[in-house]
């Protein structure tokens, strides 16, 4: 059983400590994607929508938030970089230059959104099964 999934009878517990974890992910995927833009940046532009999914609608809706955020900020920088480069000419000195100007805007902005999420409040979550009834409906 996950260490931060208790049962209580019928209902679980997620705890605050796993919560806070999960809405760390995606902007963990996009720091590491910064920092090694080949081939890790095209890898987590897939992995990203695995990790959207999974937190989007986490019973603690702080997840959701923090995740719906690291999203607009990688997909909106991410398409406007792909829909700038299809312009470019076949030369990496471009490539490297949207890279750099990606890195600059979701570098600072991630690692303020980590700061929040450590200094935020994160309680524990009381999953019913009315609550679980619907989720799968």
């Amino acid at each position: 059983m996950n260490d931060h999934i208790h049962d209580e009878g019928e209902a679980k517990i997620v705890s605050g400590a796993s919560a806070r974890k999960a809405a760390k992910w995606f902007n963990y995927g996009t720091l590491v994607a910064m920092a090694i833009p080949l081939p890790l940046a095209i890898f987590w532009t897939g992995m990203s929508m695995l990790i959207y999914a999974l937190n989007r609608h986490h019973p603690n809706p702080k997840v959701g938030y923090y995740t719906q955020w690291a999203a607009y900020r990688f997909y909106g920088v991410a398409g406007a970089a792909v829909a700038v480069a299809i312009f470019f000419p076949p030369s990496m000195v471009y490539y490297l230059t949207i890279w750099v100007i990606a890195a600059v805007i979701l570098v600072p902005w991630t690692l303020y959104d980590l700061y929040r999420i450590n200094h935020d409040t994160w309680d524990d979550v009381l999953i019913t099964p009315d609550h679980l009834e619907a989720q799968h409906s």
